[in-house]
C-alpha cells in the first residue's frame, strides 16, 4: 500500500476518467505505472547492456551451439 499525492490538474483529470468509464483511479494508476515502470526497465537494461556488452557470437556460433546446424 502506498499513497501517492498527485497535483491538482492531473487529480482532476484521474477523477474525471474515472467517472467517465466506471473505473476506479486506482485502475488507472496501476495500468499507467505498470506501462511507465515497463519502458524504464527496457530503458536501464539498453543502458546496461551499451555500458557492459556481452560477448557477441555469429549465426554460425549460434547455431553450431543450439545444434541447429543442417
Amino acid at each position: 500500500m502506498m499513497t501517492v499525492r498527485l497535483p491538482i490538474p492531473m487529480e482532476r483529470r484521474l477523477t474525471l476518467l474515472s467517472r467517465k468509464t466506471g473505473r476506479p483511479k486506482s485502475y488507472y494508476v496501476r495500468e499507467a505505472l505498470d506501462e511507465h515502470i515497463e519502458d524504464m526497465e527496457d530503458a536501464y537494461l539498453a543502458l546496461e547492456r551499451l555500458e557492459h556488452p556481452g560477448k557477441i557470437i555469429t549465426m554460425k556460433e549460434l547455431e553450431q551451439k543450439l545444434a541447429l546446424e543442417n
